[in-house]
């Protein structure tokens, strides 16, 4: 059969061929029309003369196996695949404006433009994690924004899907990808952590906030694995001011071993979104390399860095969620409150890399003005955020896993629905209100928050005994 020209003009499907607007080392792409599609779409052809990289076909044949399958913001659209025996193409939405790329030259950029840049390719992540999905080439040229402002990661050639054949896994031993961006356990064959994307984020932070490198430009294998033992310099070394929140998160998403990284994308956006609750730790102060003490130790003993056992994309991200609790801080929620505190720890208790965060509503007047200043002269919101503190101390939680969090709002139910979509909040548990005349008046809090929220949520009832008047909805 006869291979139909690829060339402007020219028909192919129901597609008609626009200009070639790049030319690379895998695939052209080419602007492309439909006339029942409206919106800009291309066509990214594979090349496949005499001479070109096996993997490039094989790279090729993942995208169209994961492209059509992914939907939402955080990825572009997919409209139609072709097969190799007649033309291999696939035809996605055509995203306005320049990958990250373009601001290479620019750096580096504000810390505090860096934190958002850096939480929405988080969460862009997230969402990708959540389709079974790991990127494995998260890098500046992979990443768009749509004019509404979200990320959008293109370029799943090089990706893996838990529920699809690994054919780069399957067929190559060498380890495909950008080489700055490599996370360690890819050199060793691992394919199937969601982290991985993490410590790629990682190295965009660090070189986006420095301008350099954390480990160089070496692109050969053996100056790639020295990072299976040799950290690199923390970014206070280069940069004096650098704050000491955003070093904790870039060096935890480049620590060699996963399982010192953040456990999920969401977490990590979480802490980007939350810069003043971040957990400072050692890494935060940090102005030398690990000694050559410890990077000895990690060369030279394989139990650290050989390949583990690894559940499955959707497995890993479920025992790392974000769970909000609702708490009424005010007198007479006690009952309630110890229920809310029992329900946490059975649900932490099985989930050990769970964030938890503590939520409390500071209910605002429509009409009123309020003060900020209780009867007795405390600033409330302060007051709130130590409660929520205290009610949390006995689940004796890692400071790294708990936030709290006092928000001042009108409407409890819509304030608690809008953070627990902002931040992609996993499970809420949220206590009720009795029976009493307010409830039927006013309706229940925790009644709209089960109604209209996105994730999961368990709503706690105090024993009917040992329920009082006084006790209403967990968010005060």
């Amino acid at each position: 059969m006869a291979r139909p020209a690829i060339a402007p003009g020219a028909e192919l499907d129901g597609f008609t061929i626009g200009e070639c607007v790049h030319h690379g080392g895998m695939a052209t792409l080419w602007t492309v029309t439909h006339p029942g599609i409206s919106m800009p779409l291309l066509m990214k052809v594979p090349r496949v003369a005499e001479g070109e990289d096996p993997a490039a076909i094989v790279s090729f044949e993942m995208e169209q196996m994961i492209l059509p399958r992914l939907s939402g913001a955080h990825v572009p659209g997919c409209f139609g695949t072709g097969d190799f025996d007649r033309q291999a193409y696939v035809v996605m939405e055509r995203i306005g404006g320049k990958t990250l790329y373009s601001r290479i030259d620019k750096l580096p950029i504000p810390y505090e433009e860096a934190r958002v840049l850096g939480g929405k390719v988080a969460t862009a992540l997230a969402d990708l994690h959540g389709q079974n999905v790991i990127h494995h080439d998260i890098k500046p040229s992979s990443i768009m924004f749509r004019p509404s402002g979200e990320c959008v990661l293109i370029d799943f050639g090089l990706s893996h899907h838990n529920q699809l054949p690994d054919l780069l896994q399957e067929e190559f031993r060498l380890p495909y990808g950008t080489a700055p961006y490599m996370a360690p356990e890819r050199l060793l064959g691992v394919r199937d952590d969601p982290r991985s994307d993490l410590f790629s984020l990682g190295v965009l932070l660090y070189f986006f906030t420095t301008g350099e490198r954390p480990f160089g430009e070496s692109e050969t294998l053996r100056g790639m694995r020295r990072r299976l033992w040799r950290d690199p310099y923390p970014p206070r070394k280069l940069k004096i001011d650098y704050p000491p929140w955003l070093q904790e998160i870039v060096l935890r998403c480049l620590e060699i071993e996963p399982v010192w990284r953040h456990p999920t994308a969401s977490q990590l956006a979480f802490e980007l979104a939350h810069p003043e609750q971040v957990k400072l730790t050692a890494r935060s102060e940090r102005l030398q390399r690990d000694p050559l003490s410890t990077v000895w130790r990690r060369r030279f003993n394989r139990g650290l860095t050989l390949p583990k056992p690894k559940s499955s994309v959707a497995a890993q991200l479920a025992s790392g969620p974000i769970v909000v609790v609702a708490i009424d801080t005010e007198e007479g929620a006690r009952t309630l409150n110890e229920c809310l505190r029992r329900t946490a720890a059975q649900l932490l208790s099985t989930l050990p890399s769970a964030r938890l965060a503590c939520l409390n509503v500071l209910k605002l007047g429509r009409i009123t003005i309020d003060r900020t200043l209780d009867e007795q002269g405390n600033n409330k919101h302060i007051d709130r955020m130590v409660a929520l503190r205290h009610w949390a101390r006995p689940l004796e939680l890692d400071e790294s896993r708990l936030t709290v969090h006092v928000l001042e709002a009108v409407d409890p139910a819509a304030a608690i629905l809008e953070f627990t979509r902002a931040n992609h909040v996993d499970h809420i548990v949220i206590g009720a209100r009795q029976n009493s005349m307010l409830r039927t008046l006013l309706g229940s809090v925790s009644a709209k928050v089960a109604t209209e929220a996105d994730c999961t949520v368990t709503v706690v009832r105090p024993p009917r005994s040992a329920a009082t008047p006084a006790e209403e909805d967990s968010t005060g």
